[in-house]
């Protein structure tokens, strides 16, 4: 398992590598990014960039997702796979922010994590990108993975995954960090074809250490 100050330095050593890590999806409001966040799961944020703009052109408000005809929603976001299941979230989801939040997305880890809907990993992403107040580190596939490979954690729940980066990484890094595992799994530590020999962080990579042997 890799040490704290190792961690900081592969942390370091990826935001010199990609320096424009950002957050993928595209939002105007904290509602929007949540929807965005719920919509993601298990699909690209390519695809969901373009299936977001025909659904908030009418409905990006509590009000209106709370209302709408749940087939409707369901045709509208059935390019993002699992639709019947997100769709019944996202209005369950609305109409809870309606009637306990006054149709306002709450800036906090718990509340958020009382919405149909949303996880720890999606509050996570929403604390970050919508309010830039990141309580902890999301743990996707990528984040998985990379973590598993590199040695920053043997864990396969993300929770426990979770747990294990928070004892090496400090606050002052969530925000990087979050967005950097995700940039590193899609364009370097890629799942079926990793890009090993031009990682810049493969001398620290546990993986990459047993392919050299």
């Amino acid at each position: 398992m890799k040490t704290k100050k190792e961690t900081i330095e592969i942390i370091k050593i990826l935001k010199e590598y990609y320096p424009d890590a950002t957050c993928s999806l595209d939002f105007t409001t904290p509602f929007e990014m949540m929807i965005s966040v719920m919509l993601s799961a298990q699909c690209t944020d390519e695809r969901v960039n373009k299936t977001t703009p025909n659904l908030f052109k009418k409905y990006n408000t509590p009000e209106a997702l709370g209302k709408i005809d749940i087939k409707e929603l369901e045709d509208i976001i059935h390019p993002c796979g699992f639709y019947k299941n997100k769709a019944k979230n996202i209005k369950a989801c609305s109409q809870k922010l309606l009637e306990e939040f006054k149709g306002i997305v709450p800036e906090n880890m718990e509340e958020l994590q009382s919405l149909p809907g949303v996880g720890r990993k999606s509050a996570n992403v929403i604390m970050l990108e919508a309010f830039k107040n990141p309580q902890g580190i999301a743990v996707d596939t990528h984040a998985k993975r990379i973590s598993n490979k590199i040695g920053l954690s043997n864990e396969t729940e993300p929770e426990k995954i979770e747990k294990d980066l928070l004892k090496r990484i400090p606050k002052e890094y969530y925000y990087d960090v979050n967005h950097l595992l995700v940039w590193h799994g899609r364009n370097t530590c890629i799942a079926r074809n990793p890009k090993c020999e031009i990682c810049p962080v493969n001398n620290y990579c546990n993986e990459y250490k047993k392919i050299k042997k």
